[in-house]
This record gives C-alpha cells, sequence and structure tokens, in this order.
C-alpha cells in the first residue's frame, strides 16, 4: 500500500493575501504534494493549509512553506485571537495510509532538527513526536505564546527541543511546534429533537471526559470533589472522543457535535452505534450523521465492512459498494449528498490519469486491435487472470447469500476478500504490464553519441527488459491464486454456479499461459542471462500446478453439470 501522510500547518498570518499564497506556492513548488484546502481567519490571524501526498514530498513541502513563512512573517508585529509561538506555529504530520503515527512520529523529529540546523527555527516536539513526556500537550509547549519565548529559551527545563537561542531569527520567526498524531475525524450526529440540552445530554455520556460526578450520581446533586478540591469527573464511554451538544438554525434540529481524535481506539461505526443507543436511552434517535471535512479511506471502508457482517453479507465486494454501505447505513447523507470523491482523501488526491482498466471494454478491446504495440499479449494475460478471480469471487458472494446457506456465509465472505484482493493486484498488472513495455520503447529514444551515453543507454535497456520479464512473472503468480478459489467454490460453492467456477479456472490457465510466453520472450532479449533461468524455472512451476488445478476443478464442475 502506498504510504500516505497529511500535513495541517498553522501559519500566524490571515489577513494578507499576498504572505498566505506566496506560502501555498511554496508548498505546491514539490512534486507529489496536493494541496487539499487553505483557510484564513482574519480574527484569528492564522492560516490552516492542509496538504497530502507520500512521507518524503510531504515533509519537503512543510519545509518549504516554513521557510517561506519566516521569510515573510514578523513574529514581533504579529497579533490575533489564537494562541502562537511562531510564523509557523504549529505543524502535524497525520498518518493516512500505509504508515503508523510512530513512523510519522519520527518523520516529525527529523523535521523539526532540519528546520532548525538550516533555518535557525527553535522547534518543540508535541504530541507522539515529543522527545520529553511532559510536552505531549501542545498547550505545555506554547505555554505563554510568543511574548513567553525569550524567558522560556532561558530556562533550560523549558527551552526548546532543537534551538534555543533569543537571536535575531528567534525573535523574528519565533517557536514551531512540530507534531505527530492521529487523523481527527469531525463528525455531527443528527436528532430528531430541538433540545440542546438533551443532545448535551446524549454528549456528555460518550465523550471520554463525560460529565462532572454528583452526588447519588443526579443531575441535579451535590457536585463531588476529591481530597484536593478538585472536581471529580465520571468518564462517558467513547475513548478519544470530544463532544458537546448544539442547535443548527440551518437544519433546525440538535446535533452531538464530536471530534474523533483517536480512530483506532474510537472508529466512526463505532461512535455512532454508541451515540445512537445513548439517544434511544433518553427516548431519542439518531436521524444520520454529518461528516465535517475530510477522511481517510479507512474509516468509511472499516465501517462499510461493520455493517454488511453484522448483515452477514459477504465482504468481498468492491470498494465501492463498501463504501455505499457506510454511507447508507449511518445516513450520511440525511442533510446534504455524500460524494465519496470529494469527502476521502485518497480520492481527491488521485491525479486523473487513466489506465486501460479505466476504459469500457470496447475501447479496451479496440484499443488492443489497433496497430499500436501495446497493449499486448501481457495486459491481456493479465486481463484473463482478473476475470478468473472476478468469476471465482462471484460464486463465492452468490454462495454466501445463497437462501438457506446463511450458517457458511463468512466462509465464502472470506474467499470473497481473498478473491477481491486477487482482482485488485491483477487489475494494476494489466496497466504494469504496459507500462513495463512503454518503459523499453523508452529507452531506445536514449542519446548514444559517445561512449558513456550509450553505455547508460544499454544499462537501461537490460534493467527495463529484466522488469519486462518480471511483470508477467507477477501475473502468473496471482493467477496462480486464483485457482484454489475456484477450486474451493466447484466443490462447495452453489451448485447452480458450478460453470463459473470452470471457467474461472480456464481463464487463470489462459493468463498464465500467456504470460509465461511474454516472459520467455523478454528473457530472449537479455544480453546478461544470469537471471534468465530462475524466471524460466518459477514460470514452468506455475503452469504445472496451474493445470494441475484446472483438471480439477473441471472434474468437480463437471459433476454439477452431467446430464
Amino acid at each position: 500500500m502506498k504510504q500516505i501522510i497529511e500535513c495541517v500547518p498553522n501559519y500566524s498570518e490571515g489577513r494578507d493575501k499576498t504572505v498566505i499564497d506566496a506560502i501555498v506556492s511554496a508548498i505546491r513548488t514539490v512534486e507529489g504534494v496536493k494541496v487539499l484546502d487553505v483557510d484564513p481567519g482574519e480574527a484569528t490571524n492564522r492560516t490552516v493549509v492542509t496538504f497530502v501526498g507520500e512521507p518524503q514530498p510531504v515533509c519537503e513541502a512543510a519545509f518549504r512553506g516554513a521557510a517561506k513563512a519566516q521569510e515573510l512573517i514578523d513574529m514581533r508585529k504579529h497579533h490575533g485571537a489564537h494562541p502562537r509561538s511562531g510564523a509557523t506555529d504549529v505543524l502535524p504530520l497525520i498518518p493516512v495510509a500505509g504508515i503508523t503515527l510512530e513512523e510519522c512520529a519520527t518523520l516529525a523529529r527529523g523535521l523539526a532538527e532540519r528546520l532548525y540546523k538550516e533555518l535557525g527555527i527553535p522547534c518543540y516536539c508535541y504530541e507522539a513526536a515529543a522527545l520529553k513526556p511532559g510536552r505531549k500537550n501542545l498547550a505545555v509547549c506554547r505555554e505563554g505564546e510568543y511574548e513567553a519565548l525569550p524567558e522560556k529559551m532561558a530556562d533550560p527545563a523549558r527551552k526548546p527541543d532543537f534551538g534555543g537561542a533569543w537571536d535575531e531569527l528567534a525573535q523574528k520567526a519565533g517557536a514551531t511546534n512540530v507534531g505527530a498524531r492521529n487523523f481527527l475525524v469531525a463528525v455531527n450526529f443528527n436528532l430528531n429533537t430541538t433540545s440542546t440540552r438533551r443532545a448535551m445530554a446524549v454528549a456528555f455520556d460518550v465523550r471520554e471526559k463525560g460529565r462532572k460526578a454528583r452526588e447519588g450520581g443526579s443531575l441535579t446533586g451535590k457536585l463531588l470533589k476529591d481530597a484536593d478540591g478538585k472536581q471529580i469527573w465520571t468518564p462517558g464511554t467513547l475513548k478519544g472522543t470530544k463532544a458537546i451538544g448544539w442547535y443548527i438554525d440551518e437544519y433546525g434540529i440538535a446535533q452531538v457535535s464530536m471530534n474523533i481524535t483517536d480512530i483506532d481506539a474510537t472508529p466512526l461505526h463505532v461512535a455512532f452505534e454508541e451515540v445512537c443507543a445513548k439517544a434511544a436511552a433518553r427516548g431519542l434517535r439518531v436521524t444520520g450523521a454529518e461528516i465535517v471535512g475530510l477522511v481517510p479511506k479507512k474509516v468509511l471502508v472499516d465501517a462499510g465492512k461493520f455493517y454488511l457482517e453484522k448483515q452477514e453479507r459477504s465482504l468481498g465486494v468492491s470498494e465501492e459498494e463498501i463504501i455505499k454501505i457506510a454511507v447508507k447505513s449511518m445516513s450520511l447523507d440525511d442533510l446534504k449528498p455524500f460524494n465519496p470523491k470529494e469527502k476521502i482523501i485518497e480520492y481527491l488526491m488521485d491525479d486523473g490519469k487513466k489506465g486501460l482498466v479505466d476504459m469500457p471494454l470496447k475501447d479496451f478491446a479496440l484499443e488492443t486491435a489497433s496497430e499500436s504495440a501495446a497493449p499486448g499479449g501481457g495486459s491481456i494475460s493479465a486481463t484473463m487472470g482478473a476475470f478468473a478471480a472476478a468469476l471465482a469471487t462471484m460464486v463465492a458472494n452468490l454462495s454466501a447469500h445463497k437462501r438457506g446457506w446463511d450458517a457458511q456465509w463468512k466462509e465464502f465472505s472470506d474467499v470473497a476478500v481473498e478473491g477481491q484482493a486477487l482482482l485488485d493486484e491483477l487489475l494494476k498488472l494489466v496497466d504494469e504490464d504496459t507500462a513495463s513495455f512503454n518503459r523499453i520503447m523508452d529507452c531506445f529514444s536514449m542519446p548514444k553519441g559517445t561512449p558513456e551515453e550509450k553505455a547508460a543507454r544499454d544499462q537501461a535497456l537490460e534493467e527495463a527488459t529484466l522488469y519486462a520479464a518480471q511483470v508477467p512473472l507477477k501475473t502468473m503468480e496471482a493467477s496462480l491464486k486464483a485457482l484454489p478459489l475456484a477450486l474451493q467454490m466447484a466443490q462447495k460453492g452453489n451448485p447452480a454456479s458450478a460453470s463459473d467456477a470452470g471457467v474461472a479456472a480456464l481463464a487463470a490457465v489462459a493468463g498464465i499461459r500467456g504470460a509465461r510466453l511474454n516472459v520467455r520472450i523478454n528473457v530472449a532479449g537479455l544480453t546478461d542471462k544470469t537471471p534468465a533461468q530462475p524466471l524460466l524455472q518459477r514460470a514452468d512451476a506455475i503452469v504445472a500446478e496451474a493445470e494441475t488445478l484446472q483438471a480439477q476443478v473441471l472434474e468437480a464442475v463437471n459433476q454439477h453439470i452431467e446430464l
């Protein structure tokens, strides 16, 4: 899975559009980074920018944004309603996909060190990136704001983690707080009431902080305090959440407004179910939910799978279908249409480039038939493998939903999940095979006027040719995995779909045999034949294993369809 992180820097300028645009432009100079949102605030004199990408480009963009902010913002002249300590005030890195919070914390510490070493910006590390336990809380790092920095710099216990001199650079740029935190999901739960008080009661029931404890557990009893005179709190049921109740004029309803600060401890669907339960206990009903801002795809995929499992339905369906189930189960479209393409971070990162698998089937066939050399046999072999996985998955899904087979739904769902993963892998290989051919063609256009250029061209061509042999071997490996699924479905699946399991086996072996031809023709083009033999041996072994499995599948199928 591609690693994706989000960065949400807050800059201490919300009024001068020229400065804001310059900072955002600096971020956009990094290839592979996509700016999703720019939100300036005049009263706070602060701008929040949201951008995403793979870790290295995001860290580079964060550095360039901070460098531009240091150049253009003078903290000695800054005033606003929001707490702040630096031109780039906070700089959090947030895991979105394929990366852990701990890995983001390591990146954040490295970024903080670089900001100080290369730009002279003092930095505190907070939340998961904190180098001192007492600095996990951002408020501790920013205590006293910019005005307290001279005193803090002089105190060994309070000085920044990187830097500590109140020099000209520090006076102008202030101190930046660099951190790593989990993704925060902002969500409002719609209630069938106009009562803010009742919405607030539900919020107190669920939020981690809970409510002030009172004598006898009543709502009106005397407040309870500990031996030190501090208020005692009764915690709510959901870890990593903050919530309040409010009334929204625009919709004419009350809502429980929640920030989920730890989506691992409390996934969105868990929060939804708990708010529904606590609302019902108070005679209320949750009519839907409203996601504010963006979410990682995993949030909705996990929710969709949760609700499919509750329904005892197969989880081995397309990503689009899983997300649709999540949207409908939590009524995310209760107040206004919910478009996943506009709310899911990974979808917003789509560069718009279309591949072969995005074509209508007719266009794909016509493109293959054209005089262009690609797509060719390698892509078609991967397509055959994809259809094999798709057919095995179809039989599993039909079997999971067959009347009278309810007790076996999980067994068939597991097969469908595996088949769906194979389908996704093979669809990627359709385009990867064509890309590997294009890589070879690119080598032929490289210069070869000098011995050095010719050597570089030859080396690039050798590497591209080897890669072009390795890709169809990947197709063979993936297609082979579809055959045990087809066999399982031929033996145990819905008998009415036995022929579909048979076609799956035929398609898998066709894809495997076709891909072996591509392995052979590409290794033949290698100057160094050393890597060729292991590739060919593995390809031959896959064909032999595939043909054995195909025979078993067809035998099982024929037992179902004998006249």
